[in-house]
């Protein structure tokens, strides 16, 4: 498990711009259990979620004009029930951290990997996230 204090001004990044922590496997299945559209933010320590990942997020939210009903995070290394019973969720894709997800009434519609994260920008993380959104969002 990561120190908490470094993995805590990683999780403020988010829980600070509206984004709900999924912290058991309770909450992952009562949100997945609603309808509406879920963007699930798997957080990570790695270079790549404080260079492109949670900042392409935030912009995406920030600027789509369609947005999705609720803002999750879970943090991998850390919140470990959460994030094993999401990633049951994400089958069949392995499991991958940062990742991104975004789920339509329980159902996963939208993820990108890690590897579509790494070598990108923030502003290409955004605009593959609108794009879902404007897809599958009201």
């Amino acid at each position: 498990m990561y120190p908490e204090e470094i993995v805590i001004p990683m999780k403020e990044e988010l829980t600070e711009n509206g984004f709900n922590e999924l912290l058991t496997t309770e909450e992952v299945e009562a949100q997945l259990g609603k309808g509406g559209t879920t963007l699930v933010m798997i957080n990570s320590v790695c270079g790549c979620s404080a260079g492109t990942a949670r900042p392409g997020v935030l912009m995406a939210v920030a600027n789509a004009v369609k947005k999705p009903n609720y803002l999750t995070t879970s943090f991998a290394g850390f919140d470990y029930d959460a994030v094993k019973a999401l990633r049951q969720h994400m089958m069949p894709f392995p499991p991958s951290s940062p990742s991104i997800a975004l789920f339509k009434d329980g159902q996963l519609v939208h993820f990108v990997e890690r590897h579509q994260i790494e070598g990108r920008t923030a502003q290409m993380i955004a605009q593959n996230l609108i794009g879902a959104f404007d897809e599958h969002c009201n």
